[in-house]
């Protein structure tokens, strides 16, 4: 029988008590968690949205990657992609009833990053920093 030092537990009986993570659970975070999808969530939770709008709202996303993370989304079933039959066709993006009931965990998210979450200032363009400089050196 091996000895222990008092308060050290066998490795083997460690493993017995490992927490086992919920796989719905990692699916979801996963899926949400990817990125943009969580921005794309949080706008179309606000409203209906075109791509146009919608890819303009949310900083640094590509038309492609949009059009990669609405397309998974609405395999999952969070997004609905409408087509409305006008001239020229008019196509509208929203969330099913699955992706609405997201809300309160977005909300929830939005709360919490609101609280911990400082702001970032906007980054100065290139010009904008070279004129400070320069009007700090003419001083």
């Amino acid at each position: 029988m091996p000895c222990y030092p008092e308060g050290v537990t066998a490795m083997k009986d460690v493993a017995k008590n490992v927490p086992q993570l919920c796989t719905r659970f990692h699916y979801a975070s996963e899926l949400i968690g990817r990125r943009w999808n969580g921005a794309i969530i949080f706008m179309l939770l606000r409203q209906t949205c075109r791509f146009k709008p919608l890819r303009d709202s949310i900083p640094g996303i590509t038309d492609r990657m949009l059009s990669e993370r609405l397309q998974e989304l609405e395999d999952e079933g969070v997004v609905e992609r409408t087509v409305v039959p006008e001239t020229p066709v008019r196509v509208e993006y929203s969330l099913t009833k699955k992706g609405r009931a997201l809300a309160e965990a977005v909300d929830s998210i939005a709360t919490w990053a609101e609280k911990y979450i400082p702001m970032q200032p906007e980054k100065a363009k290139p010009g904008k920093a070279a004129q400070a400089r320069r009007s700090a050196i003419g001083r």
